[in-house]
């Protein structure tokens, strides 16, 4: 059996204000049989998630969970919990036998456990009733063994694993292993039980000074007069009968397993990222018990704990092998999220939920893989935004924060990136419409993420064909250039890319770097990279003896001002434009664009820039500036 689904009303961050409507729950959300990773930003509801899971069903553990005040949304008065069980066994079954519910019809139905959770607050007082299950709105109560078998295993954040693993009274070590069939229903006769006795026996010889045998005398002999020293006034104190007796403990279970220490054979002061692992080891021991009829369910709270990025991705590949459990884990870590499977995933946002698996999103089958193997750990952090921008490549991924950080600079947008939570996502390709689709859902709700798609027209200008000396006539019919207005293929390729919170925003010409040259002053600032760019790579290439050919010269010790204005002379803007696209970055190929993008941002910071000179008229990076708008929510 596994937990298929979860519904919350007014629980947490999910709720509704001044309603309980028991047909609408405020979240609903499906679980799959083996993994399931929630990420998300902060404070979006994971371990909302994971509380009320652990709430209804209590854990392993021996800790005492009850609700809370914060418990309850808001001023709510109400909250429940229901959770749902499917693909119960006959085994199972007979555990919840007056319990179970049944799904589908004839030969065709099959049993299904459908529990409830509730607390209420009377005049501020905090009342519960009791984990019941059935098809009725209130169901019936468990009794403690149904519940028993319903226990799962729970992992908390940045766990005290050191602590946990020491010798103790109740100790969470011999907890785990009296639970274990080691030693279950083992209090009174387990081999333990006999050593420990037959140790208890060698010290009481070795305080007595003798052998095990009781016969043999010892060669030391401390241990004897220790204990007669303390027999001698015990006497004093009493009468001669009364004599000492020296033993670790009671031979019994619980206390042999509470003096257990577990440790990582050979390794001496092991850091808490090992203790982590080790201790997650001996917990999900819960999850692998032979003969056990009830649910094997793991609860694991940022699981990337003290751990370093290579470690958590072991764990996560070693985790995703085990499909006869069910695990539910939160995470901050985009190495992990870079290293599940996309259906497996839950992205929690805006106080809801939502698995990417097939039946959720408009992802095609074959989607899956592609993103899979294209998904890594730059690409991941995608996961726990509250806005995107996806661009197509590592240009615009430098070019973007540069152009936004100026725009928060001068007031033109009220949020910047870093406080709006907004991610760059660097796509590589033209594959907007797969990673999109993560983000498009089959069915309401709809994920309330402002996602901005940057895309290049893709259209060369009509100076291309003269160029290469290519008939325009053939360049037209594919679709290589044009000298009419673009925005009717601007439309058609919006149409292809724009659904619920994803817009699309396209150049009005050729590539970024070309309308950053179309733009009246923004293009100096571009050829001012190419320049400082053309010096850089004159220096890494400069073999000679003369010192003062060493080295990268600052930019206004290369004549730039004049080079600027010889270059632009007697030029329209779209030759301007095509001449630096032409002379610096098509033909001298040793420029690479990322290598221009740098220096453009730099320099996009450093320059005097007033919001007239970058806000034109017909602006051709106003695409650019209405992207970040939108994934900002400044528009």
């Amino acid at each position: 059996m596994y937990l298929h689904n979860i519904k919350l009303w007014n629980f947490r961050k999910f709720g509704t204000d001044g309603s309980f409507i028991l047909d609408s729950p405020n979240l609903d959300l499906n679980f799959t049989k083996g993994l399931n990773v929630l990420i998300g930003e902060n404070d979006s509801g994971k371990t909302a998630i994971i509380d009320a899971i652990k709430l209804a069903l209590k854990t392993h553990a021996s800790e005492w969970i009850k609700p809370e005040r914060e418990d309850f949304y808001k001023n709510s008065k109400r909250f429940r919990i229901e959770l749902v069980f499917k693909d119960i066994t006959i085994e199972e079954a007979k555990n919840f036998t007056e319990w179970l519910s049944w799904e589908g019809e004839g030969e065709n139905s099959e049993p299904i456990l459908i529990m409830y959770y509730e607390s209420t607050k009377i005049n501020d007082k905090i009342v519960t009733f009791d984990l019941k299950a059935g098809l009725s709105e209130e169901g019936y109560i468990l009794n403690s063994d149904a519940k028993e078998f319903l226990k799962a295993t729970y992992l908390k954040p940045l766990r005290d694993a050191k602590s946990e693993l020491i010798p103790k009274k109740a100790s969470r070590l011999s907890q785990i292993f009296e639970k274990h069939e080691a030693f279950k229903n083992k209090e009174n006769d387990h081999l333990l039980i006999d050593i420990f006795k037959n140790f208890n026996s060698s010290i009481a010889s070795y305080f007595k000074g003798l052998e095990s045998d009781e016969t043999t005398v010892l060669s030391d002999l401390n241990g004897k007069e220790l204990k007669d020293e303390i027999d001698k006034y015990l006497k004093s104190f009493y009468d001669n009968s009364k004599e000492t007796d020296i033993k670790v403990s009671e031979a019994k279970l619980r206390n042999i397993l509470e003096k257990l220490e577990l440790l990582v054979k050979d390794e001496i002061n092991v850091g808490l990222g090992t203790l982590n692992r080790l201790f997650m080891s001996s917990e999900l021991v819960h999850l692998n018990k032979r003969d056990w009829d009830g649910i094997r369910l793991g609860l694991v709270e940022e699981l990337e704990a003290h751990l370093h990025p290579q470690a958590q991705m072991q764990i996560i590949e070693s985790l995703q092998k085990h499909t006869d459990i069910q695990l539910i884990l939160t995470t901050h870590s985009p190495n992990l999220a870079s290293k599940v499977k996309l259906e497996n995933l839950i992205i929690c946002t805006k106080n809801y939920a939502f698995p990417l698996g097939e039946d959720y999103t408009k992802l095609k089958r074959t989607d899956y893989p592609f993103l899979e193997r294209f998904l890594d750990v730059t690409k991941s952090n995608l996961f726990f935004a509250k806005g995107l921008i996806f661009v197509e490549g590592i240009s615009e991924e430098i070019i973007i924060p540069a152009l936004a950080d100026k725009l928060f600079e001068l007031r033109e947008i009220s949020n910047s990136l870093t406080s709006s939570s907004v991610s760059i996502v660097p796509i590589g390709n033209t594959a907007f419409l797969r990673y999109s689709k993560i983000f498009l859902r089959t069915k309401l709700p709809h994920i309330d993420i402002p996602i901005s798609i940057v895309n290049d027209l893709d259209l060369r200008p009509v100076e291309y064909a003269y160029k290469y000396n290519i008939t325009e006539d053939k360049l037209l019919a594919k679709n290589i250039i044009t000298k009419y207005n673009p925005s009717d293929f601007i439309i058609q390729k919006k149409s292809t890319i724009e659904s619920q919170s994803i817009k699309a925003f396209i150049s009005n010409f050729w590539t970024l770097e070309y309308c950053i040259a179309m733009h009246p002053i923004l293009r100096r600032i571009l050829f001012k990279a190419i320049v400082q760019c053309l010096e850089e790579i004159r220096a890494d290439n400069y073999s000679g003896e003369n010192e003062s050919k060493k080295g990268i010269k600052d930019i206004s010790l290369l004549n730039f001002e004049r080079r600027w204005d010889d270059f632009i002379a007697n030029k329209s803007d779209e030759q301007i434009a095509f001449d630096i696209m032409y002379y610096f970055i098509i033909d001298k190929k040793e420029i690479s664009k990322s290598m221009i993008a740098m220096y453009f941002a730099q320099f996009l910071k450093t320059d005097v820039i007033i919001r007239e000179d970058i806000l034109v008229r017909d602006n051709p990076i106003q695409y650019l500036v209405d992207a970040i708008k939108y994934a900002t929510r400044n528009d």
